[in-house]
């Protein structure tokens, strides 16, 4: 079951780049995000309040969510919508595969269980390289203001990170819905508030079809049932094996891109394809024995 949950959130998380792309023709990128996770938050507070799903009890687990939902929903996606102005979508995808490094020192830090070996280091390295590969033709930084986007790029991933770890470390027992909708309490807001400030009313924006579909989708599929699923699987696997997850995305969305958008998949593109997907069998499916686990 692990295994199924995996895969279908590297599609899920994989599929989403090219709604953000098109959702991005139509809308700005802080209001676009916002209005995803108020969608996303209004679903599930109706789903944790019809269910009767016990909300956090102490003031401990409410500071918990706080933190972790200003790291993962503020920090993390607004930088990376941020920045997606200034950069090239592969080079965030790159930057952004700096979260199971992360993951694998904090891991070291919080969770005395998750060891780092060599053999996770240079899956995550190699894994790296192989995103790099794919997307080598746009990692070039053209001025400082793109330099500054990939710098928050590499924030976000931190954030994300840390509060992966902060999680599995401390909220276990909690049910997912009421961590997602909890943590959208507490991130939405500064989002929003930028929105509204820097881009004006949110109804004022072009809301055309496309736009409106690529938020319901971003909302259901790519916030609720993503992190629903993610914080699953996090209580379940160590948390390298679920963060690898941020080095197989962009083989995803590139292969998306080829069906969809008619984008040319190039025989680098393979060969990187093929290293990450090495390098993801040696942390996921590696045998407990030859990891000295």
């Amino acid at each position: 079951m692990t295994v199924l949950v995996w895969i279908l959130l590297c599609l899920i998380w994989g599929s989403t780049w090219i709604v953000i792309k098109i959702g991005l023709e139509d809308l700005p990128p802080i209001t676009f995000a916002a209005c995803r996770f108020i969608v996303a938050g209004a679903i599930l507070a109706a789903v944790v309040f019809a269910r009767k799903l016990p909300l956090p009890k102490t003031s401990r687990q409410w500071r918990l969510m706080a933190v972790t939902g200003v790291l993962q929903f503020t920090i993390n996606y607004a930088t990376v919508f941020w920045s997606e102005q200034y950069i090239p979508s592969g080079l965030a995808a790159v930057l952004q595969t700096t979260i199971p490094v992360f993951g694998l020192l904090l891991a070291w830090k919080f969770l005395p269980d998750e060891r780092i070996t060599p053999l996770k280091v240079a899956a995550v390295c190699a894994g790296i390289v192989g995103v790099a590969i794919i997307f080598i033709d746009q990692l070039a930084v053209q001025n400082m203001l793109a330099f500054l986007a990939g710098v928050a790029i590499v924030v976000g991933a931190l954030s994300a990170a840390y509060a992966s770890i902060m999680l599995k470390a401390k909220a276990s027992g909690m049910d997912p819905a009421v961590i997602v909708f909890t943590q959208i309490l507490f991130g939405l807001p500064p989002i929003l508030l930028y929105a509204l400030i820097a881009e004006g009313n949110l109804l004022d924006h072009n809301w055309s079809q496309k736009a409106v579909l690529s938020v319901l989708y971003l909302a259901v599929v790519g916030t609720i049932a993503a992190f629903w699923l993610y914080y699953w699987l996090l209580n379940r696997i160590e948390s390298t094996k679920a963060m690898i997850i941020s080095l197989v995305t962009p083989i995803i969305a590139v292969a998306i891109g080829a069906a969809v958008a008619d984008e040319r998949l190039t025989t680098r593109a393979f060969a990187g394809g093929a290293l990450v997907m090495i390098a993801t069998g040696l942390i996921v499916y590696r045998k407990k024995a030859a990891a000295g686990e």
